[in-house]
């Protein structure tokens, strides 16, 4: 990739990382914040506006460190395996692996007496419908070879770069890092062919 292109990547990622945090932040503690909209307290509304979209940055900037160290494995991956349906195999099984850690060890680690699997499931799933659906329109964006490495890049890389707040556990911190993260990554994704200009043959799958 170009220097220009990457500039270009890593700059409106910010943005999408910054706009995203800062709605989903606003919609979490909307409760807490409608009084501020409600007197207008302009100075207020901006200042934690600015520390959402400072926050935003950084999710942004994690999920781009995210996004080239798969660059990285993937090529490494089809390296070491051979094979690309060898290596889609292996990705195959780490996601299964990394959505059943995902429910287990966070439910035995933070589930509280009589609490039920279902939140921990409910998560998990929608992790994956995002992700498949992302991964349908990178098929259909580049080949059918596409779908399993977006789909693994999805599920756990996304998982991984969530890790600081699956530790904390706090449920507003959960999902004001885990939404921006899916959203930078799909776009990410989806953006680069268009970015480079590059676009493999596409396939019928």
């Amino acid at each position: 990739m170009k220097s220009r292109n990457w500039v270009r990547l890593f700059i409106s990622t910010l943005f999408v990382g910054g706009i995203t945090t800062s709605i989903v932040g606003f919609l979490l503690r909307w409760n807490d914040y409608k009084a501020l909209f409600s007197s207008f307290d302009i100075v207020e509304i901006l200042s934690i506006l600015f520390w959402l979209i400072g926050v935003g940055f950084i999710f942004s900037i994690i999920s781009q460190m995210g996004f080239f160290a798969y660059l990285t494995i993937h090529r490494f991956g089809l390296g070491i395996f051979r094979t690309a349906s060898l290596w889609n195999a292996v990705q195959l099984v780490l996601i299964a692996f990394v959505l059943f850690d995902l429910v287990y060890f966070r439910f035995q680690l933070f589930a509280e007496e009589g609490e039920s699997y279902t939140s921990y499931i409910l998560v998990a799933l929608l992790i994956l419908l995002f992700s498949l659906v992302i991964a349908y329109l990178k098929q259909r964006q580049t080949n059918s070879t596409a779908f399993i490495p977006a789909l693994f890049f999805m599920v756990v890389v996304s998982v991984v770069e969530w890790m600081p707040a699956l530790r904390a556990n706090d449920k507003d911190w959960l999902y004001l890092m885990i939404i921006p993260l899916l959203v930078c990554n799909a776009y990410q994704l989806l953006i680069l062919p268009k970015i480079t200009g590059q676009y493999p043959n596409r396939k019928k799958s």
